[in-house]
């Protein structure tokens, strides 16, 4: 016998209203519909495939109630455990089906994670320049906007292209490293030269903004261990409120030498999938908070495990929230963001308004801070139609060349 919320249909939606996003649509037989996030950004193509050939089939009959045997499914069953495809379909599949059962109960996602522990979520918005002016202007934007919380990037001079540096605008911050091509562009990078210009940087800024602006930095894992050290330290005068991914976490232990010598604060993971990812870096607290996302991290459940476990070490959430996070991903870390006790920070990048016509959301923003709403499910709905208007196009993220011509990270 079927439940109401048996599943029906299982369609993987690709799209690209200013950019590549992958959206799951699962339908029951009574006409539920429920979205996931699924883009991966370069690689949307491989998490579709996963989807629409080897998981869409195993779906159809199942109860989309059953969101925890169905992640356990997924996860077990395949053999194959983790990686940022597997952990992005499981993310889709896992949305979808909370974004059913909070429809079927008409209420909004949060209320059935236990409620709202906040009145909103505390966002951080991005801003950039190709100099000093240039930063101070897309500062001064986002503070008229209300943000209480800031990222800087700027261009280091001498060193051309740069990570995190947008358009140059007091207006929306206009970033989109993924070029629409059939091969990765290249960026030249010197750690020497980033290390003595950035903390200067941070000194102009505070003299120019004061204390009270939340300052934020994203070295983009460009850094060894004890250049990251250096520069959590010779940023502690400018009081962070964290850095961001200032060395590759792979090898998790290379991050006790950077704690060793600084005080900064530390934000990892948004390439990080697992709890295994984070394990060592939680239980030792090399990090104080985690950086990964609802949809590359096994969904509302996957991350909200994490989640929990760093809640026991005092290590907050900063949930990764990019605009290659589609409109759906965003508002299911909203959701999760609202609940949550150990709540630090959400990442805001505005889509783009192409974006908008094809994913209708709910959330909204005020005094620095986001609200999912209080539509029942993820408060998102998908214009299939307006979708129809922009096809895939291949888009690859840049590759980074040290002055030797070296492959380095970017």
């Amino acid at each position: 016998m079927t439940s109401p919320a048996t599943i029906r249909a299982v369609d993987v939606l690709v799209a690209s209203p200013s950019r590549n996003f992958v959206t799951l649509r699962v339908t029951t037989d009574d006409g539920v519909v429920g979205l996931g996030d699924a883009t991966l950004n370069g690689r949307e193509l491989a998490v579709a495939s996963y989807l629409r050939d080897h998981v869409a089939p195993l779906l159809i009959g199942l109860d989309a109630h059953r969101i925890e045997d169905t992640w356990q499914l997924l996860y077990r069953s395949a053999y194959w455990r983790r990686g940022p495809v597997t952990m992005s379909v499981i993310a889709a599949v896992d949305m979808a089906l909370w974004d059913i059962k909070a429809r079927l109960a008409g209420m909004p996602l949060y209320q059935l994670l236990g409620g709202a522990s906040r009145e909103g979520a505390l966002v951080y918005a991005h801003a950039s320049g190709a100099d000093l002016d240039e930063l101070g202007d897309s500062i001064r934007g986002r503070l008229a906007e209300g943000h209480r919380a800031v990222r800087l990037q700027v261009a280091v001079p001498g060193m051309g292209a740069m990570y995190g540096v947008g358009a140059a605008t007091a207006g929306r911050y206009a970033y989109e490293p993924a070029k629409r091509a059939g091969l990765s562009v290249e960026e030249g990078w010197d750690s020497a030269r980033y290390l003595r210009y950035l903390p200067s940087v941070f000194e102009w800024a505070r003299a120019e903004f004061g204390a009270e602006v939340m300052l934020l930095h994203d070295a983009h894992h460009r850094l060894t261990p004890i250049q990251a050290a250096r520069l959590g330290r010779d940023l502690e005068p400018y009081d962070l409120f964290w850095l961001e991914d200032c060395t590759p976490a792979e090898n998790p232990e290379s991050l006790r030498l950077v704690r060793r010598n600084t005080v900064t604060p530390l934000a990892i993971g948004e390439v990080m999938n697992s709890m295994e990812d984070f394990r060592l870096l939680i239980q030792e607290q090399l990090i104080d908070y985690v950086r990964a996302s609802v949809t590359h991290a096994g969904g509302i459940t996957g991350l909200r495990r994490i989640f929990d476990f760093a809640a026991q070490y005092q290590i907050k959430s900063g949930s990764h929230g990019p605009t290659d996070i589609s409109p759906v991903g965003m508002a299911a870390a909203l959701h999760l963001d609202l609940a949550i006790h150990n709540f630090g920070i959400q990442e805001y990048m505005e889509h783009q308004p192409l974006a908008g016509e094809v994913f209708r959301t709910s959330y909204r923003f005020e005094r620095g801070m986001l609200h999912p709403g209080d539509a029942p499910g993820l408060g998102v709905e998908y214009d299939e139609a307006a979708a129809a208007r922009f096809p895939y196009t291949p888009a690859y993220l840049p590759a980074a060349r040290l002055v030797d011509g070296t492959v380095h990270d970017w």
